[in-house]
């Protein structure tokens, strides 16, 4: 079977089209209509329906879209391996998080990393849509950083992050050690849009004590949020990842009654996806380097401490 034709029928089926995928298949519209033919052909099923100038996939696309992607997630794992074995500590490493992280972690620690292991190329792929483990499932990255997650992924955990409230520090609730979301039930708040992690442990915090939050703005930028904290606008939630520069402001550690709201974050890779050698001491370093690193690890130091979770640490492929 050719993986080149595999490649593209994923590529079309990820893109919605032929047209929009030409540019990262580097063919033309009418090669890469061959090479489907070439696959339905070989395969002796049709993979998409011609709608028009679309094309959309058939049932039986469907099922085999799902298993050419573990097909060549094996075929680029071997691939890996074999480069592995022959040159050493040698390759490319692709690394997912969202842009907080990569500010705050990813940027003093990958200098630090190249260092140690000049062989390795760190590619860093930001999202801040909640598409990583997607991105990962596909094979796009090899590691991604995200909030713990239950059973999907092997992981090791990095560093807590909390949720803290930040305000002026003229504000009544500046000098307080932690700062509850029944007090801010009817202040002017500042939040993260709805498609982040964050936001979502916030609206969970409110849920919890029935309250409605007044929100003034979300924004897909914490620092956004900050400087408006800082102007007096409102008063900003955001993760404790956020690297926060403003000098008239205090960050205080979101709880409710008394339980800090938040999640630990990790390092997760495939489970079946092979890592070489230099992806293990990346994940071995990161998570003994990000405790020290994270921007709010004075703050949460005065609240409670997110429950530490069991650690899904399943052994890399070999």
């Amino acid at each position: 079977m050719n993986l080149r034709h595999l490649r593209t029928f994923v590529l079309i089926a990820d893109s919605g089209g032929i047209a929009h995928a030409s540019d990262r298949l580097h063919l033309s519209s009418p090669a890469a209509s061959r090479q489907i033919l070439a696959l339905e052909n070989e395969l002796r099923v049709q993979l998409f329906d011609r709608v028009g100038r679309r094309l959309q996939l058939t049932p039986e696309g469907e099922d085999l879209l799902l298993r050419s992607r573990r097909l060549l997630n094996d075929a680029e794992s071997l691939a890996e391996r074999a480069r592995t074995l022959k040159a050493g500590q040698t390759g490319l490493l692709r690394v997912g998080a969202a842009p907080q992280v990569i500010e705050s972690f990813l940027a003093p620690f990958v200098p630090r990393y190249r260092r140690r292991h000049p062989g390795v190329d760190v590619h860093l792929v930001e999202d801040a849509s909640g598409n990583l483990p997607t991105r990962l499932e596909r094979g796009e990255v090899h590691l991604i950083e995200i909030p713990v997650e239950e059973g999907r992924f092997p992981q090791r955990l990095s560093n807590p992050t909390h949720v803290l409230a930040v305000l002026l520090r003229t504000h009544r609730f500046a000098r307080r050690a932690t700062l509850d979301v029944a007090d801010l039930a009817e202040e002017p708040l500042l939040l993260q849009r709805r498609d982040s992690q964050a936001r979502a442990w916030v609206d969970a915090a409110f849920q919890s004590m029935h309250i409605r939050p007044n929100v003034l703005l979300d924004s897909a930028v914490p620092h956004t949020l900050v400087a408006l904290a800082a102007g007096g606008y409102g008063i900003a939630l955001v993760p404790s990842n956020v690297l926060i520069v403003h000098k008239d402001v205090r960050a205080v550690p979101l709880v409710v009654r008394g339980s800090p709201v938040g999640r630990w974050s990790a390092l997760a890779w495939h489970p079946q996806r092979f890592l070489p050698p230099y992806a293990e001491k990346f994940v071995e370093e990161y998570v003994s380097f990000a405790p020290r690193a994270n921007p709010g690890r004075d703050v949460i130091r005065r609240s409670a401490q997110l429950p530490r979770p069991k650690e899904n640490g399943a052994a890399f492929v070999r």
